[in-house]
């Protein structure tokens, strides 16, 4: 029995060491091929007695023989194993092969087709299509520039004309300020002459001003000028035909004059525009001499009335 359990040790070893050296045996055919080899050799170790010497012999010759078989299957095992996996590797290699032919067949035929396409239509056609869309971008490009051109310009035209009437606005509030200043300054004339010349001066700077000229024909008129004075009035009434002032400085002219009836006539003018006028008459040294003439007198009381 010590002989049986050494013959199968051995053969496990032998069968180790030959998988050791097929790694690419596949592990269920070499299990199958140790168990029908230890089931052989059990079978006929419980077969037969206790051996003699030669049949000892015999024993181990047979034990050897099978090892041998055992280990030319396990070599032709692993060639056939090393022949399946080739084949495998070449099928795949094969089927790549044939997946890269089709892809470049495919993309062949695409570009064919393109090239068949612009051959159908013709490349003259393209050329145009490429010069016709730049020309049209040209003109949309254009236009885009001339409409912000023309904004650009309408808004420089109007900055200009605001900025003139800024300068413009600047000059008359200078205007403005120097005219209030000789107004100031007439106001505080100790003499007519300072008044006129302060008027002369407002008239210059801004020539047919109303109201200044009725001041000057007021100043003419405490200088004693009524002839100047009427001139005034009537240069005031020929641009402005319903000024109170001017009808009531009229009026204080032709009395000084002597010519009650237009003086008469120009005061109930100004008094009908300006009732205000009839109270500074009733009081005006100028109408000294029209004091006691029935129209001058009713005009001056028919407010009371």
């Amino acid at each position: 029995m010590s002989r049986k359990a050494l013959l199968l040790s051995f053969c496990s070893i032998i069968s180790t060491v030959s998988w050791a050296d097929v790694k690419s045996v596949d592990e269920a055919s070499v299990n199958e091929i140790q168990e029908q080899s230890l089931a052989a050799v059990a079978s006929k170790t419980n077969n037969t007695a206790t051996p003699s010497f030669s049949e000892k012999a015999l024993v181990e010759r047979y034990i050897l023989d099978e090892l041998k078989a055992t280990r030319h299957d396990l070599q032709d095992l692993e060639r056939r194993l090393t022949i399946e996996i080739t084949d495998r590797e070449l099928n795949v290699a094969d089927k790549s092969l044939s997946y890269a032919e089709q892809t470049v067949n495919f993309f062949f035929y695409v570009i064919a087709g393109v090239a068949s396409l612009v051959a159908l239509f013709g490349w003259k056609s393209l050329h145009e299509i490429r010069v016709n869309t730049t020309k049209k971008a040209n003109t949309q490009i254009k236009m885009i520039a001339e409409s912000y051109e023309e904004k650009f310009q309408r808004l420089e035209k109007e900055l200009r004309r605001k900025t003139l009437r800024i300068a413009d606005n600047h000059i008359e509030i200078e205007k403005i300020n120097e005219i209030h200043n000789l107004w100031l300054r007439a106001q505080k004339s100790q003499t007519p002459e300072q008044k006129m010349s302060a008027y002369d001066a407002i008239l210059k700077i801004r020539p047919g001003d109303l109201e200044a000229l009725t001041s000057k024909a007021d100043a003419a008129m405490e200088m004693k000028e009524f002839h100047w004075a009427l001139s005034i009035c009537n240069r005031v009434l020929d641009m402005d035909d319903k000024n109170q002032d001017a009808f009531y400085q009229r009026a204080c002219a032709y009395a000084c004059l002597g010519v009650e009836d237009q003086a008469i006539s120009d005061l109930e003018k100004a008094i009908e525009g300006r009732s205000a006028l009839r109270e500074l008459a009733a009081e005006e040294d100028d109408f000294e001499n029209l004091r006691g003439n029935d129209k001058f007198d009713a005009l001056l009381t028919s407010s009371d009335a």
